[in-house]
């Protein structure tokens, strides 16, 4: 098959999207696909790097922080692209890349396929001042998006009940994003463990990923007073840094809140291995990646309660759910102090054989082919429709 597949964002950017389209992209071509991509590019000119095209785009960082919008000028790139004729488009964003993806799916006569990977409701603090408002207009926006497409893909039950619950009308299948999981299974790095000064006798919690409101790190920081033989790894950069390291000297814990910012991707698996648990406040996800990276990398998880989790986390077998911050010390507690550190380890590394990147690709192949198929009988059926007419 021939594969397109468009996001507003690609790598080097490091975020959900980026890992999740990176990761189908690498496994689609193993299984013998011709994969491209539609990106847009740091700046306004637009280019192709080989399979790879980027669009001129504008900052759109008062949107939203590392927002970039695609120019309004039309781009020969696009009728490239239509020339291809991909069998099968499949778009990551819901923004600039979307008008794109639905042009040449429609050029093409091929359907396509939208992975909903983003909240919005969740994120109504950037573009509304009314929360209320906000949600109607993110359900408002999302109801338009996926009904352009033939079918949608919610990366988890949470995520399928949502759009429902907007009236989303097309198909929505649900098909977690995989991750290729032995790349997370590396040993304890005492060098870097000492580079970045943490105490050999204390326990750590590690939080990795964007340091943004909503992903509230706040109550995890809060939270450090009350478990003091324990320390916090916050790994990532975002527009609350400046805020939580703020927090964390108010509270007197310079001592124990630790911030890395942004690490390359390649050693992230190395900050994994120095955690005792990975922790979580964000009730934000749509799956939350870093999950199963942590689980991966054996790493019991102690996160806020939210349907995202429902069939992840075991309770006490791979870590906790909690909904308060009084739960998240108690049962940090009991996770770092009472429970076998050993076979919790196992259980999380057991726990995420079933999200691999190659079930991933495998689970969207079988979508593509099943759309391919559905929107070739539709043709057939429109055409003998006119032809009676």
């Amino acid at each position: 098959m021939k594969i397109l597949l468009t996001s507003d964002t690609w790598t080097p950017t490091v975020n959900g999207v980026v890992t999740s389209a990176t990761t189908l992209k690498r496994e689609l071509e193993s299984r013998g696909h011709e994969v491209r991509v539609l990106t847009l590019s740091q700046n306004s000119h637009t280019y192709t790097e080989r399979d790879v095209t980027y669009l001129g785009s504008l900052d759109a960082g008062r949107v939203y922080p590392g927002a970039r919008l695609r120019s309004p000028a039309l781009h020969g790139a696009l009728h490239e692209l239509a020339r291809w004729s991909p069998d099968v488009v499949h778009s990551q964003c819901e923004f600039s890349t979307f008008s794109p993806a639905r042009y040449l799916a429609k050029a093409a006569g091929a359907p396509l396929i939208h992975t909903y990977h983003t909240v919005y409701e969740d994120y109504t603090h950037y573009f509304s001042p009314s929360r209320c408002m906000g949600r109607r207009v993110a359900a408002l926006f999302t109801r338009s998006i996926c009904n352009r497409c033939d079918a949608v893909i919610a990366p988890t039950p949470k995520i399928r009940s949502l759009l429902l619950g907007y009236g989303v009308q097309c198909p929505v299948q649900i098909l977690p994003t995989g991750l290729e999981l032995t790349r997370f299974a590396v040993p304890r790095d005492d060098a870097l463990r000492h580079r970045l000064h943490l105490p050999d006798d204390k326990k750590v919690l590690l939080y990795l990923g964007r340091l943004a409101k909503e992903k509230d790190i706040s109550t995890l920081i809060s939270a450090m007073p009350d478990l003091p033989d324990a320390v916090l790894l916050v790994v990532g950069d975002g527009p609350e840094r400046a805020a939580l390291a703020q927090l964390a000297q108010h509270l007197q814990l310079a001592d124990r809140v630790f911030f890395t910012g942004m690490v390359s991707p390649a050693d992230v698996p190395r900050y994994y291995a120095l955690a005792d648990a990975f922790v979580s406040a964000s009730a934000s996800e749509a799956q939350g990646l870093t999950y199963l990276e942590a689980l991966a990398a054996g790493l019991p998880l102690l996160c806020r309660d939210d349907p995202c989790l429902k069939n992840l986390v075991q309770q006490g077998q791979n870590g906790y759910v909690w909904q308060n911050p009084a739960q998240l010390v108690r049962l940090s507690h009991t996770l770092l102090y009472r429970d076998d550190p050993d076979v919790m380890r196992k259980n999380a590394a057991a726990s995420v054989r079933p999200y691999s990147a190659a079930a991933f690709a495998a689970a969207a192949e079988q979508l593509y082919r099943h759309e391919i198929l559905r929107k070739a009988q539709q043709c057939r059926i429109l055409q003998r429709e006119v032809v009676l007419w």
